[in-house]
């Protein structure tokens, strides 16, 4: 079946609720690649190192992780919609902060709350979408695929438009929309069930001894430090413009988009996901490997290119995640998040201080061989992977939380 007409009936009518949410998810996931294009301009502000303004993506990441494992307690207590605002309002006040900030120091601790909010938020609205939604989970997922990947495209492009002015006028414009994210939710969103079971913090790291479900967050925590290379360093490669940098990353961003959305699931369904997954980590490998040796022309399509290889994996990631594990889907995931956004803490501090003590090059030497690994590893583990997906599936049929910060 192609993957729209599952739910191109239903998908555009919706309940204002799901668009309050999606429209929310949009401005959430722009404040990921937000900062990209603008990284140069914050250290020259700022007076600041590559590598010590890279850490704004490592204090973001590392809470986000920590931040997995209270999730499913918070939003198992306290109900969807509750948590949702409450991440929300983490966002409006750190990434107002942030705007504000006189040193790199301040900025990046601001950084690290935005990161406990959008934690709180993201990992909670593909549940409460799909709760909500009409047309059933699968008009919902992808809405919210589509949300990401419409996020993950635009953020760099608003971060270049407000960012050309000042570096500071990204922050408060990410402030602004997600306060009136708040308040659609608060006028549109009914608060939903709560959980029948209450989601201790170590239920996540148990989830984690299942051998599948392990094997997919190994993997996907190698490809997660080449993803992140991308985005956090290649910006210091380039050195252009927030104008320059921002179309470059706008692009990267509508392709992974459409990958994810559209081009993922026909290739899973034609080739098996494994096989498709295999396939596209080495083409990073060897898209990143090129990047880093190749002139300026050819990093900037090197680096748009990567968006349809990182659109393709996160798709397929998602699906291994919320498949192969035999506990509840939103503990599963937890679980599954808290292992991979460890390396999306870890690679934009690394990959500057690899620099410093090698050469420029280096960087994208180390992303293409931890891409590489998270090809073997999904290798090796293939049977495990494919037999304990399969024997899961129909159990997670019959699961209706599904809580992840997907992609």
């Amino acid at each position: 079946m192609d993957p729209l007409d599952a739910g191109a009936g239903s998908i555009l009518r919706q309940p204002k609720a799901v668009w309050a949410t999606a429209g929310a998810s949009v401005v959430a996931f722009m404040g990921i690649g937000l900062v990209d294009p603008i990284l140069p301009s914050i250290a020259r502000g700022l007076d600041a190192t590559a590598g010590q303004v890279s850490l704004l993506f490592t204090s973001y990441f590392l809470i986000t992780a920590i931040a997995m494992l209270l999730t499913g307690f918070v939003s198992s207590r306290v109900g969807g919609r509750r948590t949702l605002l409450l991440g929300l309002a983490f966002v409006v006040v750190f990434a107002g902060l942030a705007g504000t900030s006189g040193s790199v120091g301040r900025l990046v601790g601001f950084r690290a709350g935005w990161g406990l909010g959008n934690a709180l938020f993201v990992s909670t609205a593909l549940a409460v979408i799909v709760g909500a939604a009409a047309g059933g989970s699968a008009a919902a997922i992808l809405l919210y695929e589509s949300a990401l990947g419409l996020g993950m495209a635009c953020g760099p492009l608003l971060g270049a438009v407000l960012g050309n002015i000042s570096w500071r006028y990204p922050f408060f414009g990410t402030a602004t929309l997600m306060a009136i994210g708040f308040l659609c939710i608060t006028a549109f969103l009914k608060e939903q069930p709560k959980p029948a079971r209450r989601t201790s913090l170590l239920d996540p790291l148990k989830a984690l001894g299942h051998g599948g479900l392990a094997s997919a967050a190994v993997s996907a925590f190698f490809y997660n430090y080449t993803f992140f290379t991308v985005l956090a360093f290649t910006p210091f490669v380039l050195d252009m413009s927030p104008y320059r940098s921002g179309a470059v990353f706008f692009a990267w961003g509508l392709l992974l988009a459409v990958f994810s959305v559209i081009v993922a699931p026909r290739m899973q369904e034609r080739f098996g996901s494994l096989k498709v997954l295999g396939g596209s980590l080495v083409l990073l490998a060897a898209d990143v490997l090129v990047l880093g040796y190749g002139d300026h022309t050819t990093a900037v399509v090197c680096t748009v290119l990567s968006g349809a290889f990182i659109g393709v994996n996160n798709t397929v990631y998602t699906e291994l995640a919320l498949g192969v594990s035999d506990a509840p889907r939103p503990v599963a995931s937890a679980g599954y998040n808290f292992v991979r956004w460890f390396a999306a803490a870890a690679a934009p501090w690394f990959a500057p201080k690899i620099e410093e003590w090698t050469d420029v090059h280096m960087p994208f030497v180390v992303a293409a061989v931890t891409a590489a690994l998270g090809a073997v590893v999904v290798l090796v583990r293939r049977r495990a992977l494919t037999l304990e997906a399969a024997e899961q599936a129909p159990r997670h049929a019959s699961q209706d939380g599904v809580g992840v910060f997907a992609n």
